[in-house]
């Protein structure tokens, strides 16, 4: 019998080859196996009928870990044998779409660590220990097919002992890519600032030492550089946020073990689950009352961000000091992407590390960390990168036609969305700029030729000024395709039915931002969508409030908190005056808004929906946060306090007309500010705003006879929120659903384009 078997997945990269070899060669079968130039498989087999029956067997039942098969074409081949053994031929150049791609990175395994650690291995101390089963595959991969002569590892060669165990077939190692050792592979070195070398036998170790003592580092990983400094010296964390100009925003931390993470924060089954998985992605983990580190690292936070080392080096970090962690923050400037080249690090970095820990492999694609955090046994993206990227998004229906989803401005990524699957970028950040504008082109072309997907259509945003909106005309300008205009929130919506395979949904979208259908600031909206379609009703909504400023008022969220206030008949000479130390023209700029109310001109007032401004405006109302030196800091602060109150003011949701108002709610908070603990009011604003979203929900998808309500947007990674509203529409009998594949704030936005672009019949 002669079989030629097409296998598609993630197959490539992954040790499937050397797996096909040997289940081929214990089942007596001749022939070959080959990677695809589209990053499929291609298996031919000679053997008898039953020989081929276990070997299909096998393939299901002992691929390796790693691997995914999501489908196998099988055709029978006509002619004699002519095989005499089973082999791993050359990879073929032939690209099509076979709905394959590359594995995403992955931490080291443990049979590697454990070599690394071994005093009388030859790889002891090496930090790019790595096999079939680990290390990095999407940031070195230049170009298809996944051979070593396409990646960042061309350039070392193997030694005897590393190519011995690469043509090993019993080995792990086995056409493993990147295998390598201290004598032929990648070297990691330690440098000052400036570039000088210093010697040192043990690099990474010494490294080690000098974050334990006070000092800040740049380091190399996979996808990038990081800042790291100790968590719990002052110093050189001051030192760390005067030079990133980062007044109050988090940094991530990196924790020596499980049982260190445990010592500072509170760790449930599913956040174990998550930071001990190979993706190893940053979660947000709530401080414990023993919390021990500086609190410089997650200022005002309840939580923090933390992750288990990736790499060898990172565990070697650890080895010469007792510190249970160190703050691992993404080396980059201001809104630019993450530092991937050494001789860009010195330039950029110089002058706010003490030293730099390098290594000499090139990274072929930047990938910053993942974020998640954990609602109940629920995950939730928060940015969806390393670890998982390019991952598709299996999709329950093929869509009509091939889209390239472009994404909107903030936290952005794009999304190629090929018949079921739906290919989403890694994180690109704020396409602001020429910088990320040009990463953005970058990580979007790459994914293009991973995926060899031809596209017949662009799906973006309504906003007519967004650098994504610019290009995708320019695009489908040049290609001669159709674009499609999606509104911000119907993407977030779309985002949903298409992770969930519904067909139709009622969707609670609250975030900062989105341009409206007639250009207005939306962000706290209750949208009717079907699949299939480009339109969408909106079913109601948050009460639109005064934006003091425009776009200014999003930073000083006491301009949003004087608007509102006055509209509920409070006179707010007092509350601005007090706060004027809080806007950045203090008390002239306090006097001048009050002149505009009294000159009748807040009808000039751009009016928002925005979930996320009411909860910068409460944040400033309660004295947690008057100013946004991060996104969306006021309402993350809120939360946090919110976490330690409970609800004192039972206020019933004020619902006219499929409008949820808030005016009176800002009253009541303002009045009781300082009679109520500060922790009791801002939970009872989460509990009114969580029932009345969810009973305007309810109302509406009972009304329109739709069994499922979901919640997207930045705000839906609020803890309190989606808890509530998850309780409120499932005691009322109705699905809930929210996003566990897909970010839920605007890096899934480039998702929810693609889905209505690519399902609907424009």
């Amino acid at each position: 019998m002669r079989v030629k078997l097409k296998i598609t997945g993630i197959v490539q990269g992954v040790g499937f080859r050397p797996f096909v070899y040997r289940i081929a060669v214990k089942n007596g079968l001749t022939g070959y196996v080959r990677n695809m130039g589209d990053v499929g498989v291609e298996v031919f087999l000679e053997g008898n009928i039953l020989n081929v029956k276990r070997f299909m067997c096998d393939l299901s039942a002992e691929k390796p870990v790693l691997a995914q098969i999501d489908k196998i074409v099988k055709t029978v081949a006509a002619g004699k044998e002519e095989y005499a053994e089973f082999m791993i031929c050359k990879s073929l150049q032939t690209v099509e779409f076979s709905g394959s791609i590359i594995s995403p990175d992955l931490s080291i395994c443990n049979k590697c660590l454990r070599e690394i650690q071994n005093v009388e291995n030859q790889r002891y101390n090496y930090f790019f220990n790595t096999c079939t089963e680990c290390g990095p595959r999407f940031t070195i991969l230049k170009h298809l097919p996944y051979d070593r002569e396409n990646t960042t590892m061309q350039e070392f060669s193997t030694c005897n002992f590393c190519q011995k165990e690469y043509t090993e077939p019993l080995n792990r190692r086995f056409h493993a890519q990147t295998v390598s050792c201290p004598k032929c592979g990648p070297q990691a070195y330690l440098t000052t600032n400036t570039g000088k070398l210093i010697k040192t036998l043990n690099p990474i170790q010494d490294a080690g030492k000098f974050l334990s003592e006070g000092k800040t580092l740049a380091v190399k990983g996979y996808g990038g550089f990081h800042i790291a400094c100790s968590t719990t010296i002052e110093e050189p964390l001051l030192k760390l946020r005067k030079a990133k100009h980062r007044e109050a925003k988090p940094f991530a931390v990196m924790a020596r073990n499980l049982a260190a993470i445990k010592q500072f924060a509170k760790v449930n089954p599913k956040e174990q689950e998550l930071l001990t998985s190979q993706n190893r992605p940053i979660i947000l983990l709530n401080k414990n009352t023993n919390y021990n580190l500086s609190p410089l690292v997650a200022p005002n936070l309840h939580n923090i961000g933390v992750m288990l080392p990736y790499t060898g080096m990172h565990y070697m970090l650890f080895d010469k000091n007792d510190d249970p962690a160190f703050v691992m923050t993404s080396a980059n400037s201001s809104n630019q992407p993450i530092i991937n080249d050494n001789i860009e690090a010195l330039q950029v970095l110089g002058n706010t590390v003490d030293y730099f820990l390098f290594h000499n492999r090139r990274i072929a694609h930047r990938c910053d960390d993942s974020v998640m955090r954990a609602h109940g046994d629920r995950q939730v993206f928060l940015r969806r990168s390393r670890g998982y990227v390019p991952a598709p998004i299996r999709m329950k229906h093929k869509a009509l036609r091939h889209v390239l989803g472009v994404g909107c401005e903030l936290n952005n990524t794009s999304c190629i969305l090929l018949e079921d699957k739906a290919f989403i970028s890694q994180h690109i950040g704020n396409v602001e700029n020429v910088e990320t504008r040009t990463f953005f082109i970058e990580a979007t072309e790459h994914m293009l030729r991973l995926t060899n997907g031809k596209m017949e259509s662009l799906a973006c945003d309504l906003h007519p000024k967004f650098t994504t909106t610019t290009l995708a005309i320019e695009w489908t300008n040049s290609l001669g395709l159709p674009l499609v205009r999606v509104q911000h929130h119907h993407a977030h919506a779309a985002a949903l039915m298409g992770e969930h395979g519904l067909n139709e949904l009622v969707g609670i979208i609250c975030d900062g931002y989105g341009y409206g259908v007639a250009g207005e600031a939306w962000g706290g909206e209750v949208l009717m969508c079907q699949m299939g379609s480009t339109e969408f009703k909106r079913l109601g909504h948050l009460e639109s409030q005064p934006l003091l400023g425009g776009d200014v008022s999003s930073k000083y969220p006491v301009r949003v908190a004087a608007g509102i206030l006055q509209k509920a008949g409070i006179d707010i000479e007092e509350f601005l005056l007090q706060n004027s130390s809080h806007l950045p023209y203090g008390k002239a700029e306090a006097k001048l808004v009050l002149d505009q109310f009294r000159n009748g001109r807040v009808m000039d007032f751009v009016q928002s929906s925005s979930c996320g401004r009411v909860l910068d405006a409460v944040s400033a109302v309660l004295g947690v946060c008057y100013k946004r030196s991060y996104e969306g800091e006021a309402a993350v602060k809120l939360e946090s306090v919110a976490f330690g109150g409970v609800d004192v003011l039972g206020l019933k949701p004020v619902l006219r007309g499929g409008v949820l108002e808030t005016t009176d709610l800002f009253r009541v908070v303002y009045e009781n500010r300082l009679k109520i603990s500060v922790a009791d009011l801002a939970y009872s604003v989460h509990v009114y705003l969580a029932r009345g979203l969810g009973e305007l929900a309810l109302e509406k998808a009972c009304w329109q006879g739709v069994g499922t309500v979901g919640f997207s947007g930045g705000v839906a990674g609020n803890q309190i929120l989606a808890s509530l509203i998850r309780e409120i529409v499932e005691a009322a009998g109705l699905k809930f659903v929210v996003h566990e594949a897909v970010p839920v704030g605007d890096g899934g936005v480039s998702f929810g384009q693609a889905v209505v672009g690519g399902f609907s019949g424009f």
